[in-house]
């Protein structure tokens, strides 16, 4: 069986739409289809079935995506076995990141990676951290953030490494009634309103962990995804917020922790399995880590 045909199988489990494995194998969907069917009597057995509009794997179908990914992953680490023939990693990675995590970690790692001879080309996509399996059809490496209490698995087809945990603090305009406080207790902030993200994104699952916990959901009034536009509101007196500590700020806002329950991003870095023994990715990823811990290290110190 052709690999490529077997990818494309492979990319239909994840996609679920003959256009979305088009899209990302540069094809027309007719020609997908084309291969699919090909693949198919190469089988010898139903790989698809009609769904509405749509086709779905069979049970066969579903079998052969397991051992595509078997397939594949060996192919991957025949080419890393070839690439580790080089004395030094060379190329270009390709780098997804949500935005503040790009702001924090992007420009080092260009750096650090050019002078060793690696190209990083770098994105910013905010996009829920479960969309990490998709995003890497695309791209090398997906760094992701999430609430530290999701402990979900990526399962045998990815592989990730922590970079770092990240606390959260709440932010407040330097006027607000509590801004004097070291520290504040989740009761003092029951009747606040607070400014929010989308649903699915990281701080928006850290707010559902603290109704969880407490019984008490926060009054969400706004949700913005970018944190420039969330600081002008808490500075506007709008809302208060849930802020990443690391996160540098434009405007003259009060960071305050929370006393009585940890709160905290953790931020990974995704790759398909087998991707991470190439040389030019190991080395994205072992920068990945050093700079992690150095921007952890330095708030510390501060």
């Amino acid at each position: 069986m052709d690999a490529l045909r077997l990818r494309m199988l492979r990319e239909l489990a994840d996609h679920g739409t003959v256009a979305a494995v088009a899209d990302v194998l540069a094809m027309t969907p007719s020609a997908v289809s084309q291969q699919l069917k090909t693949l198919q009597r190469e089988a010898g057995v139903a790989l698809l079935e009609p769904a509405g509009r749509r086709v779905r794997l069979t049970d066969a179908g579903q079998v052969l995506v397991g051992h595509a990914e078997r397939v594949l992953a060996a192919l991957d680490r025949a080419q890393a076995d070839m690439d580790s023939y080089r004395t030094t990693a060379c190329g270009q990675v390709t780098v997804s990141f949500f935005p503040s995590g790009a702001a924090m970690l992007l420009a080092p790692l260009i750096i650090n990676t050019r002078r060793q001879g690696v190209e990083v080309i770098g994105r910013d996509v905010d996009v829920p951290a479960a969309r990490a399996p998709q995003q890497l059809t695309d791209v090398d490496v997906v760094v992701v953030h999430r609430d530290e209490r999701d402990t979900a698995s990526w399962g045998p087809r990815f592989t990730s490494i922590e970079l770092l945990r990240e606390p959260l603090d709440v932010l407040l305009p330097p006027d607000h009634p509590l801004a004097g406080k070291a520290r504040l207790e989740l009761s003092e902030l029951a009747d606040q309103d607070w400014i929010g993200v989308e649903g699915g994104l990281m701080v928006d699952d850290v707010f559902k962990s603290i109704a969880t916990i407490t019984g008490v959901t926060p009054r969400i009034t706004q949700r913005v995804n970018d944190f420039r536009v969330l600081e002008e509101l808490v500075q506007a007196g709008i809302g208060i917020a849930l802020l990443p500590r690391y996160v540098v700020l434009a405007r003259d806002l009060v960071r305050r922790p929370i006393s009585d329950i940890k709160l905290a991003r953790r931020i990974e870095a995704v790759t398909r399995t087998g991707a991470e023994a190439r040389p030019a990715i190991a080395l994205v990823l072992e920068e990945l880590r050093a700079i992690g811990g150095m921007v952890a290290g330095q708030s510390m110190s501060e």
